[in-house]
Formats: structure tokens, C-alpha cells, sequence
């Protein structure tokens, strides 16, 4: 029986989990539970390969995978089958929708946004622990918006890069970056084509550092322009960390009406 490849929807809660990726010696991922979950409801062997690879403890309000199978229905009955997924996953992963698409589409590799952002809570809250990053302290908002506009006149991120991975380029096309203000919570958005390693994280700790003078616009300049990780801030925790959203070509999807 021939296949047909779907996209999920996914959306999870990252605490618990080591990330996305499946990783040899390491505890369990999000893409491990979906594929024991899918290959046993669906009563054959299925492998999700995911829109890119969120690390421990990062959380996802719209995450894609895709995954091949031979059974007929999932769009027909998707209501019921995603009942049936969410009732076979843990409380803290989602499957939201089932989407048919062309049968050579990849969730990473057609993707041709991605939309992070990061949240930090000005006061103590024990309710966002593990979904935000309490700061004590004033900070510049201006200032970082600044530092973000500056990002905007350079194209290669080496500077906040994990170092020693295997990335082919550093280069990444930015699109969107701010900061905002939402009652005691700081925002910052940022949209690309592509994301290193670490990248978002990076930039947020090198920013807090513009927005706390420890650091000029100036020399937040010359850290890019350095190409070097060890110039830039620490890393913020990974908790304050979601992926929010993944664009893809219309020419991606399968049209109800098409198969």
C-alpha cells in the first residue's frame, strides 16, 4: 500500500524533555515519544523528522514534523485521530492539526521562516517557573531595540554561535527583532530563515548586557563583527525559549480535493 506524508502540529511544554532531537545516551526527547506513540497507533513503523532541532528545556507553541504512512483516514477522521494521539501522549506535548502535504515536502528543510521569541518576567512568579526567566533590575529597553536594529546590517551570526558544531554557514537572513513590553513581562521577537545553535539565546544575553550598560551599542557592534562566541554574553536559560511559529510555501500542501 502506498504511503502518503502528513505534517503535525505540535505544541510542547520543553522542561522535561532533551530537546527535540533523538540523542544516543540521552534521556527522552520529543521526537522520541512521538514516534513510539505514532508507530504504536498506528501499527506500523513511523519516524518524524522535525522543522529543526529545539534544545533541553525549549518550548514550542507551533512546531511541524512530518512522517509517511499507509493509513488512508487521518485526514478524513482527523478529529478522531487526534483525539486519539493527545490521549497517547504525555500532559505536556500537543498534536494540534494534520495537515496532507506533497509527498517530497520536509518540515525543515521547506520552512522558509522561523519565529522565536524570548520571555522574560520582571517579578517573581511561581507560576512562570520553567516557561519565563525572572530578571531582578531595570533595564534599557530602548537600548536593546537599538542593539536589535544594529543585527539587521549583518548577515553572519558566528559571534552567536555554539561553538564546535558542524554548520556549513553561519549566515542567516534576519527578518524580524524587537523588544516589547507586556504588563511584567519583556518580550523579544525575532524571525529568520534559519537559526544557529544557541543563536537566540546568545543574542538575549549579549542584549541584556546593552540594557544594562555593561555594554555600548558600539561594542555590541564589534561583538558581532568579531565572529566570535566568546566576545558575546552568557546564554539565558532555555526556559524563556519558544519556537512560535514556521512558514512554508503554499506549494507544500495538498489540496483536500487533490488526492
Amino acid at each position: 500500500m502506498k504511503h502518503k506524508r502528513y505534517f503535525l502540529q505540535l505544541s510542547y511544554n520543553g522542561t522535561a524533555y532533551s530537546g527535540w532531537q533523538i540523542q544516543r545516551n540521552s534521556p527522552t526527547t520529543i521526537q522520541q515519544v512521538l514516534n513510539e506513540m505514532l508507530s504504536r497507533l498506528l501499527n506500523q513503523a513511523i519516524t518524524v523528522m522535525g522543522c529543526g532541532r529545539t534544545d533541553t528545556g525549549v518550548h514550542a507553541r507551533e512546531y511541524f514534523a512530518h512522517f509517511d504512512t499507509s493509513v488512508e483516514d487521518l485526514i478524513e477522521n482527523q478529529n478522531h485521530w487526534i483525539l486519539k494521539f493527545n490521549h497517547a501522549l504525555p500532559k505536556d506535548i500537543a498534536v494540534q492539526k494534520i495537515i496532507k502535504v506533497n509527498e517530497k515536502a520536509n518540515a525543515r528543510f521547506d520552512a522558509v521562516s522561523r519565529t522565536y521569541e524570548y520571555i522574560i518576567t520582571k517579578k517573581k512568579n511561581p507560576f512562570e517557573i520553567d516557561k519565563a526567566t525572572f530578571l531582578y533590575g531595570q533595564l534599557n529597553i530602548d537600548a536593546m531595540n537599538q542593539a536589535a536594529q544594529l543585527l539587521f546590517e549583518y548577515s553572519d551570526f558566528s559571534a552567536f554561535a555554539k561553538s564546535n558544531t558542524q554548520n556549513k554557514t553561519n549566515l542567516c537572513n534576519l527578518y524580524k527583532a524587537e523588544w516589547r513590553e507586556e504588563n511584567d513581562l519583556l518580550i523579544f521577537t525575532i524571525s529568520a530563515n534559519r537559526f544557529l545553535r544557541d543563536m537566540v539565546r546568545a543574542i538575549v544575553g549579549t542584549m541584556l548586557k546593552v540594557g544594562t550598560s555593561k555594554i555600548t551599542l558600539e561594542e555590541f557592534r564589534k561583538v558581532i563583527e568579531s565572529k566570535t562566541r566568546s566576545n558575546a554574553g552568557l546564554s539565558v536559560p532555555a526556559c524563556g525559549l519558544y519556537l512560535i511559529k514556521i512558514e512554508y510555501p503554499d506549494s507544500v500542501f495538498v489540496l483536500l480535493n487533490d488526492f
